[in-house]
């Protein structure tokens, strides 16, 4: 009894937030395509600067995308839990060996209400004497809408591996 109560609770709780969301979470609306243009623009401005990262100023431009607590998680270099600290394996590892490229039309971008934005997609790195782009990679960014001011929170980078 308890557990078809609890069932039927969320059943209902589910129901209600679905009916609450119709409206206002419906997809492909005029907002929603300001949304995808924000945080598309957003990427490249966070990328241009990434790939310019040797140069101080650049890396400056980068880092201040990043929310201070940024959580950076990284299928093969692990876990970092502030900007600083993401900065500075960027610097050690990133800066001057390699740029990102977004995969053309791989960008989707999702609305959370009250808080910002989820953007998904995938990426390739190519190095920077050669430009020959071998790796791929899958991502996803949580963006903060503060203040008129977004800022990553978290990041997933994932399922590395050599380009198609």
């Amino acid at each position: 009894m308890h557990r078809d109560r609890a069932r039927m609770g969320a059943t209902t709780a589910g129901l209600l937030s679905g009916l609450l969301c119709a409206g206002a979470c419906a997809g492909s609306g005029p907002a929603d395509a300001a949304l995808d243009a924000t945080i598309a623009g957003l990427d490249a401005e966070v990328f241009a600067a990434f790939n310019q990262c040797a140069d101080p100023a650049a890396l400056a431009r980068h880092a201040a995308h990043f929310d201070e607590d940024v959580e950076f998680y990284h299928d093969t270099g692990g876990v970092t839990w502030t900007r600083e600290a993401m900065l500075d394996n960027t610097r050690r590892h990133a800066c001057g060996r390699y740029t990102r490229q977004l995969v053309e039309g791989s960008l989707q971008v999702h609305p959370v209400a009250g808080f910002g934005a989820i953007s998904q997609g995938r990426h390739r790195f190519c190095a920077t004497g050669t430009q020959a782009c071998d790796g791929l990679a899958e991502f996803t960014m949580v963006w903060r809408l503060r203040d008129g001011r977004w800022t990553i929170t978290r990041v997933l980078s994932y399922g590395h591996r050599a380009a198609d």
